[in-house]
């Protein structure tokens, strides 16, 4: 079994908390025991020994950007004012993964089908050296300038955007209800030109409906979970998820506590949440659905939170793996086990990438 992860925030961490993504999730605990990053962004989840080790072989890694507020926040080094301000934060981003790649023989930007093909076979039976592919995800449009600049970022090796995070220049998001806005349209076209793959995680639901029917490339949600197990404008309604599943689109499922209950609040108990309660969502997107093709994981690590608000049994990004034991204890087949764990966005990323 392989695993890909729709969305880590992985550059987030590093230029906000100064995670090293190179060191294990042992590591950046041990280093940050006694400082208070645990306390504003939560106990490190993620780190690539962890990833290679659970079998994590991709991953899409966000560029992301929040606009300025006035409260405090763990993101606050990442908030702009203006696109000029988010180009410049997103740039920044870029850059720490260029490193990654550049500083580490086990980390590979994947902007082609020939370096996707190029990751996964180090992944067959019998390779003893693994690597793990970045595909760079934009959360949150604001970077690019106008729609047209798109281009820029599709060469930089952006290959797919979410519009809105909260609302953007682009279109409504959460807790900031609308439409797509006439520069959102514009930029839909111009990434259709590239095939990019659109993002509807976090667009408002009349953006989100609009986008569905307008956008004629690729579409996922890389993490957002149904309104059923949290009800809130930040994740899918049935009509929602029917929709997309009408269009061949994948959502990947969020492990955070607070997006998998209704009741959990920071602060409660981590087992408040079984790991039961991560199947019984891969369940129900696979009931409104009608097959196993439509979901897949974006686990938001290490985005905001960490172990302390993840399901019970889930410590580091090396227990993902587990996903795949407890879908086969309800008797999912191997082909469905491999469709929801990897197979359902690669098929989504194959369309996308250029040869």
């Amino acid at each position: 079994m392989l695993i890909l992860d729709a969305h880590q925030d992985i550059a987030y961490n590093a230029l906000c908390f100064g995670r090293d993504y190179r060191q294990s999730v042992g590591a950046t605990r041990a280093r940050e025991g006694a400082d208070a990053t645990p306390e504003r962004n939560g106990i490190a989840t993620s780190g690539l020994p962890d990833g290679l080790l659970g079998r994590v072989g991709i991953v899409f890694a966000t560029l992301f950007v929040a606009p300025a507020n006035k409260e405090p926040s763990p993101w606050d080094r990442l908030e702009y004012k203006t696109p000029r301000e988010a180009y410049d934060l997103a740039l920044k981003q870029w850059d720490v993964y260029q490193r990654l790649a550049d500083e580490t023989d086990t980390i590979r930007l994947i902007r082609t089908t020939r370096d996707l093909d190029a990751v996964l076979a180090t992944w067959a039976d019998g390779v003893t050296k693994h690597q793990q592919g970045f595909v760079l995800l934009m959360e949150n449009a604001d970077p690019i300038l106008e729609p047209q600049q798109f281009e820029e970022w599709y060469e930089r090796g952006v290959r797919l955007v979410g519009p809105a995070w909260q609302a953007t220049r682009y279109c409504g998001g959460t807790g900031q209800p609308g439409g797509l806005t006439a520069l959102g349209r514009e930029l839909l076209e111009v990434m259709g030109s590239f095939n990019a793959i659109l993002d509807l995680s976090h667009m408002a639901e009349e953006a989100y409906l609009e986008a569905v029917d307008r956008y004629p490339g690729v579409l996922i949600a890389s993490h957002s979970n149904p309104r059923k197990f949290c009800t809130t404008d930040r994740h899918l309604s049935d009509e929602m998820i029917r929709l997309l599943a009408e269009r061949d689109g994948v959502m990947g499922v969020v492990l955070y506590n607070r997006f998998l209950s209704n009741e959990w609040r920071r602060g409660d108990r981590k087992s408040d949440v079984p790991f039961a309660t991560l199947l019984d969502v891969i369940d129900y997107y696979c009931q409104i659905t009608g097959s196993a093709a439509h979901v897949g994981i974006g686990t938001d690590f290490d985005g905001g939170f960490g172990a302390e608000s993840t399901p019970e049994g889930i410590d580091t990004v090396t227990d993902l793996i587990k996903i795949g034991d407890g879908l086969r204890a309800r008797g999912y087949s191997d082909a469905d086990i491999d469709a929801v764990l990897s197979g359902n966005m690669l098929r989504k990323l194959r369309q996308a990438l250029p040869a």
